[in-house]
């Protein structure tokens, strides 16, 4: 059996001085076969975008979940902090 898994990875992010950080993905979605680019916006420590909306989204629930939990696990453990 030949068995395909989500994937993403990270393309850039940038933080702002209002304490907002941008990341920008792209990634594939093994449910519908088909690869995918995005943005998710970080503000308090909570991720927001399109890609991860439930509503608005194109991705499958299970990639949807899989790209939203790896980003705040990143996230918590500081992989967006800039260092200037």
């Amino acid at each position: 059996m030949n068995e395909n898994h989500h994937m993403l990875n990270i393309i850039d992010f940038t933080s702002t001085a209002h304490h907002t950080i941008f990341v920008k993905v792209t990634g594939y979605d093994a449910v519908i076969e088909r690869e995918f680019t995005g943005e998710v916006k970080f503000v308090g420590g909570r991720p927001y975008g399109d890609i991860i909306h439930p509503q608005r989204t194109h991705l499958s629930f299970e990639c949807r979940q899989f790209v939203q939990e790896l980003l705040l696990k990143k996230y918590n453990e500081g992989a967006f902090q800039s260092f200037l």
